[in-house]
C-alpha cells in the first residue's frame, strides 16, 4: 500500500514498512489462513476418500476449480481498484459460448471477438474511472449485456468446442496433473507481478492511494484501465477453460461466478478498500469455496444443510482472519490496538 509523498515524476511513491513478514504473495498475515484452510481441506478430503490422492482423483478434483480460480483472479484485480464486478459470471459465458459457437465455422472472427471482449473490458474501467461512476452499477449493467450477446449467439445450451481447445484443457503431464500446473503458474505469475514489479505497485496503489500515484506522474485513469484490462484477459482465460472442461456453450454456465469470485477475494485476504489484495490468498480462498462442497459430499452432509455448512465454513474463516489481523496489529503497535 503507497503513501502520498512528493517524489519525481514517473517514480512510484515508496511503499509503506509495516512490521510483518513479506513474501512474492503477499504478506504472511493476508495469505496464511487461507492457505491453511485449504490444506485442511485437502487432508481431510484424502483421508475420508484416499483415492483423491491419486494422480487421477487430483486431476477430477482440481479440473472444475481452475476457471474458479482465474475468475476470483479477475475479480481480485478489479478489487484492487477499489471497485466491485458484479458482471464476471455472464462475461465468462459469454466467453464459453463465443468459444463453442463462433470459434469453431469462424476462427478469425472468434478470435478478434475474445480480443475485443479484453478491450470492452479496459474501456469499461476508463468509462467508471472519467465518470465517477459506481462500479457496481455499471458491472451490473453490463453483466445484462453480456448475457444479452451470450443468448443472441447461442440461445440455447449447445455447439461444439474446437477438439484443440478440449485436448490443452485436458493436458496430463507425467507425474503433476495439468490443473496443479497451471494453477501454481498463474498464482506465481500473477503474485510476481503485482508484488515484484514497479507497475504492479503502481496498480496496487492506484486503487488504494490514488492521489499518491497521481502525484507521482502515473494516470490513474489508465492503471483502472490496465486492471480491468488484466481481469477481462483473466476472464477470457476462465471461460476457454470451462469451455474446454464443458465441451459445449451456454449463456448460463458461470452465473454462480459473480458471489464465488468475490467471496474467494475476501476469503482469500483482499479487502474492498483497494490496493489490499493477495494473490496467493484469492488462489487459496478459491480452492477453499470450491472444496467446501465436495468436502461436505464425502462427508455425506445431506444436500439440505450443505448450502448452510458452506456458508457457516466461510463465516468461521471470516472471523479467524479478523482475528489474526487483530492480533498482528497489536502487534505492530505494542498493544496499543
Amino acid at each position: 500500500m503507497t503513501q502520498s509523498v512528493k517524489v519525481r515524476s514517473g517514480t512510484v511513491p515508496p511503499p509503506t514498512a509495516p512490521k510483518r513478514l513479506s513474501v512474492p504473495g503477499g504478506t504472511l498475515g493476508s495469505w496464511f489462513l487461507p492457505v491453511v484452510a485449504a490444506v485442511i481441506m485437502f487432508v481431510v478430503i484424502f483421508a475420508v476418500a484416499p483415492a483423491a490422492s491419486s494422480y487421477l482423483g487430483l486431476s477430477l478434483l482440481l479440473s472444475s476449480l481452475l476457471p474458479l480460480v482465474l475468475a476470483c483472479l479477475a475479480q481480485m484485480f478489479v478489487i484492487a481498484a477499489g471497485d466491485v464486478d458484479l458482471g464476471i459470471g455472464s462475461f465468462v459465458g459469454l466467453v464459453n459460448v463465443t468459444v463453442a459457437a463462433i470459434l469453431p465455422t469462424h476462427t478469425l472472427p472468434g478470435i478478434l471477438l475474445l480480443i475485443g471482449l479484453v478491450v470492452a473490458y479496459a474501456l469499461m474501467g476508463m468509462l467508471i474511472a472519467v465518470r465517477r461512476l459506481p462500479s457496481i452499477i455499471v458491472t451490473l449493467g453490463m453483466s445484462f449485456v453480456w448475457l444479452g450477446l451470450a443468448i443472441l449467439i447461442l440461445p440455447t445450451p449447445g455447439g461444439t468446442v474446437p477438439e484443440g481447445i478440449v485436448s490443452f484443457v485436458d493436458w496430463s503431464p507425467p507425474l503433476v496433473p495439468g490443473t496443479i500446473v497451471a494453477i501454481v503458474v498463474v498464482t506465481v505469475v500473477v503474485a510476481l507481478f503485482l508484488n515484484r514489479t514497479r507497475y504492479g505497485a503502481v496498480l496496487r496503489g492506484s486503487g488504494s492511494n490514488p492521489e499518491g500515484i497521481r502525484r507521482a506522474g502515473w494516470s490513474v485513469v489508465r492503471t483502472k484501465m490496465a486492471l480491468y484490462g488484466i481481469a477481462g484477459l483473466l476472464g477470457v482465460l476462465s471461460g476457454i477453460v470451462l469451455s474446454g472442461q464443458a465441451a459445449s456453450g451456454d449463456p448460463n454456465i458461470a452465473t454462480s461466478y459473480v458471489l464465488l469470485s468475490i467471496a474467494g477475494v475476501i476469503v482469500g485476504g483482499g479487502s474492498f478498500r483497494g490496493g489490499d489484495i493477495s494473490p496467493v490468498g484469492t488462489v487459496a480462498g478459491a480452492l477453499v469455496i470450491g472444496l467446501i462442497a465436495t468436502l461436505l459430499q464425502f462427508l455425506d452432509v445431506p444436500s439440505s444443510y450443505q448450502v448452510g455448512t458452506q456458508g457457516l465454513v466461510l463465516v468461521l474463516i471470516l472471523v479467524l482472519r479478523a482475528g489474526v489481523t487483530w492480533w498482528r496489529r497489536r502487534v505492530e503497535t505494542g498493544g496499543l490496538a
